[in-house]
């Protein structure tokens, strides 16, 4: 989280570059950018991604998640509902990776699991904006999202017991985030931060019900942070 705070720092300071904008009467760019029923771009990011776990019985010994930035990068196909309303659907593509450490083990081997994921994502959003003021507008988006991870390992035969850990490939969840467009000359550059809450469980468990890893866990779910920069 810190490391995508910093570059939210650098994201700010981009913008600072603009508050040129919010003089009397400035020099209004795009001014029919907002006014398409269609509209089309392409989005950059990184992300963060953690798992939220929920256990059979509370032993008071977590699984400890090691995060590492990865990255976004998708299209946009966004449709005008009125002046403050749009409805977005932003396919794309996300890499993450996560170092899972169980508790109860003496071996590296045996406590250390890397989870490394490919996500193709299909999230359908609201965005909901406010009046344009000069060349800046916010807004806030939130909507539904499903996704599939190539990572998965869900068909494996193997489990932890030999040093695989399985998730599932299809899951779903919710996306909410605020933003700001701001309008250039030649385009419109919205920085982002977006938070993505999974609402379906992506644990396969071990065969073993009792296995160390899985045994004492009832079920897993992604959560993380995104900022992209959207480019339209």
């Amino acid at each position: 989280m810190k490391n995508l705070l910093s570059l939210f720092a650098v994201l700010l300071l981009v913008c600072s570059n603009s508050t040129a904008q919010f003089k009397e009467d400035p020099v209004l760019n795009l001014q029919s950018e907002d006014l398409k029923f269609l509209n089309w771009g392409y989005y950059l990011g990184f992300n963060q991604y953690d798992f939220q776990f929920e256990y059979e019985n509370d032993i008071g010994q977590d699984v400890l998640v090691d995060k590492s930035l990865g990255f976004n990068v998708g299209l946009i196909g966004e449709m005008r509902i009125n002046e403050f309303l749009d409805v977005r659907f932003e396919p794309g593509l996300l890499y993450a990776q996560r170092i899972l450490g169980f508790p109860g083990f003496t071996s590296e081997a045996d406590a250390i699991r890397e989870v490394r994921s490919t996500y193709i994502r299909f999230p359908l959003l609201l965005k909901a904006s406010t009046k344009r003021f000069g060349n800046w507008k916010p807004y806030i988006t939130g909507g539904v999202y499903t996704s599939l991870n190539l990572g998965a390992k869900e068909d494996s035969l193997d489990d932890n017991s030999s040093g695989e850990f399985r998730m599932k490939k299809n899951v779903y969840g919710y996306e909410l985030g605020f933003g700001i467009d701001i309008y250039t000359e030649y385009f419109k550059f919205s920085p982002s931060i977006r938070g993505v809450f999974a609402l379906s469980d992506e644990l396969v468990p071990d065969d073993d019900p009792n296995s160390p890893w899985t045994g004492n866990i009832s079920g897993i779910r992604t959560r993380g942070f995104f900022i992209n920069f959207t480019f339209e």
